[in-house]
């Protein structure tokens, strides 16, 4: 397969699949560009070859043309990141757009506006009425799947060469981030510098397992991640359930859990996954207290309570003082951590201390010489927040991506420029 550092770009244009999706304020400010600068190195190298640049995106989930998703509220600051002026497109579709493309110039680049502008891009119909009848239901898809043709078409006409460095999006199988790789021979797609990272990293934690290897899987619903957790019973030698799945857990096997989170309707399919973990000799570590809160606050009054002994008017907003012990010992002693979801209510200060300490031992383990993977939006936000991103191997860029690839599913947007099948 072609990779980023054998291609040489001189004289040939590139279409480049990135994430911009960033979180912009009411005057529409970059709040938070970590998603442009990841891109970087690839554009960079794209340009410095003597390539030029058609970069594509989406922004939020507009259902049609939206001003408050327009792309061109970031051409100044990818301008300035990029150190080039970067023209724009205000139709990924129109003439405009072809027009640009095909007069760029070598190191020079082009942001086309948002691609979910189209519903091809995502190839679900829009605008249907809520009574509409399975028929037209039918009717519409095929549709929007038809006209997806001629807009991955013009999408890729654009291009000598395809670029997807966007693994956010890489579960999704849409025309930019998968469907277009069909137009291009093996020699001339490829991934990105980001998307290069985090395939290899997902690898190494998934494959190339070091033991002991131990996940921790925060998350307040057990139903939501499901699927992820039966997939590592099979891979892990320990599994550390955190968060508010732990009183989902914890009331299974009788325990009193106030009016902590819990689903009901769950406890079955918990003593299930107990059952599962001890037929397949790993260790499932649960809490065994917690920090308790009369009301969901950080002003709340706070407490600490066996995990199954909590009173009736508190409920459990972090772990407590033992378990954070607990967790250390096993997360120090691993080879190899995946840390996907926070022990408690984070975005609370008064209750960020139990995510803290795993983050600590998360980053004690990997001096020691363990690989440690951190992912999804929470757990992400936790190493940011406490100062811990650069003591871990890695901080993946992807969450609903990264969640399918611990789930064992094939990712679109890898398979495509592999040439792997993938529906």
């Amino acid at each position: 397969m072609q990779t980023i550092d054998n291609f040489n770009f001189a004289g040939k244009k590139a279409f480049v699949r990135v994430d911009f999706n960033v979180p912009l304020d009411e005057n529409f400010n970059i709040t938070d560009d970590t998603r442009i600068r990841a891109a970087l190195p690839t554009l960079k190298k794209i340009l410095a070859d003597g390539g030029s640049a058609i970069i594509g995106s989406h922004l939020g989930r507009p259902k049609g043309v939206n001003e408050k998703f327009s792309l061109k509220h970031i051409i100044k600051h990818v301008s300035e990141l990029l150190g080039v002026d970067v023209q724009f497109a205000n139709d990924c579709m129109g003439e405009e757009a072809g027009a640009k493309a095909a007069a760029l110039q070598p190191g020079e680049a082009l942001l086309l506006e948002n691609l979910r502008f189209y519903a091809e891009e995502e190839g679900k119909p829009r605008g249907l009425a809520d009574d509409a009848t399975d028929e037209e239901k039918k009717a519409a898809k095929k549709a929007v799947k038809e006209s997806q043709k001629e807009f991955v078409k013009r999408l890729a006409s654009y291009a000598d060469c395809y670029v997807n460095d966007a693994f956010g999006t890489a579960h999704r199988a849409h025309a930019s981030t998968a469907l277009i790789a069909d137009y291009f021979d093996t020699d001339h797609k490829m991934f990105g510098y980001l998307m290069e990272k985090e395939v290899k990293a997902v690898d190494k934690v998934m494959n190339d397992i070091h033991r002991p290897f131990t996940a921790i899987m925060g998350g307040s619903k057990v139903s939501s991640k499901i699927e992820i957790i039966e997939n590592l019973l099979n891979k892990v030698d320990n599994l550390i359930i955190t968060g508010g799945m732990t009183y989902t857990f914890t009331k299974a096997q009788g325990g009193k859990i106030g009016k902590s989170i819990c689903e009901d309707d769950k406890l079955d399919l918990a003593l299930d996954l107990l059952k599962k973990a001890k037929e397949k000799g790993v260790n499932l570590v649960l809490a065994v207290d917690a920090k308790i809160a009369d009301s969901f606050s950080n002003d709340a009054k706070t407490d600490y309570a066996p995990v199954n002994q909590i009173p009736d008017e508190w409920e459990g907003l972090d772990i407590g003082p033992k378990t954070e012990e607990i967790y250390a010992n096993v997360i120090k002693g691993s080879k190899t951590i995946l840390w996907n979801g926070p022990t408690g209510v984070f975005e609370f200060d008064n209750f960020t201390h139990g995510s803290r300490a795993v983050g600590e031992a998360i980053v004690e383990a990997t001096k020691n010489g363990a690989f440690s993977l951190v992912g999804g939006g929470d757990s992400v936000a936790c190493v940011n927040k406490f100062g811990l991103a650069s003591g871990v191997s890695y901080v993946s860029t992807g969450g609903g991506a990264l969640l399918e690839a611990i789930e064992g599913k094939v990712l679109p947007g890898i398979a495509a420029v592999k040439g792997e099948p993938y529906k």
